[in-house]
Formats: C-alpha cells, structure tokens, sequence
C-alpha cells in the first residue's frame, strides 16, 4: 500500500477473523484500523497533521515531515460490491481508505493474482 503523504510504503495486516472456505483469512472494507490493519508509511508530509505542522513552524515554515500515525476512521471503499466477507464487501485492488490527514491510501501492489494454468 501507498499513502500520497507517506515516505514509504506498508503493507495490509489482515486478522485470521474472516475466512470463506479457505484457511487464509480475507480482508474486507473494515480492516481499516490504525496500526493494526494499516502500518505506518514512513515519514508524513501532510500539513493537516498537527506533528508535521508543528515541527514546520518550528523550522519557520520549512516543511519537515514527522513519523506518520496512520488516522483512518473510515472504511475502505467501494469495495466489491459482489464479493461479501463477513457480510461486508471484500477488498480489491482499486479500494481506498482516506487517512483524516488528507492522504489517500491505496494499493500498489495486491499481493495476490490471479494465475492462468495452460
């Protein structure tokens, strides 16, 4: 995952709590908690975090990124509209969850594909 205020990218932790008719647990768009599910990016650049404010008036007015603390109280979305686990959509590659310091968390790589067998 990439956040567009991050130095760095992460990864989604996904608890064993959702499983459908496999052993590997799934993620839907409620895995969306804050250093549990979303790990850190880094360095955050976004102005609207009050440490990266703070340390910027510090510096007077030098923009000086702080150790981004993920804040997302919202969900991922869309989600697949198609695809429920745990009676909430599954996540896909195109869903994104906003950080409450402006920054929009996606996904850059699924880790997981689909393989075609000849």
């Amino acid at each position: 995952m990439q956040c567009s205020f991050g130095a760095a990218p992460s990864t989604l932790n996904v608890l064993p709590a959702n499983r459908v008719l496999t052993s590997l647990p799934i993620a839907n768009i409620m895995d969306n908690k804050p250093m549990v599910n979303i790990m850190p990016f880094g360095m955050c650049n976004s102005m609207a975090n009050p440490m990266v404010a703070s340390a910027t008036a510090a510096a007077l007015g030098a923009l000086t990124p702080m150790p981004c603390v993920p804040v997302t109280a919202a969900p991922w979305m869309p989600g697949s509209p198609t695809v429920l686990v745990a009676n909430m959509p599954a996540l896909n590659n195109s869903s994104k969850c906003m950080c409450n310091w402006g920054g929009v968390i996606q996904f850059v790589n699924p880790g997981q594909v689909a393989i075609q067998v000849p």
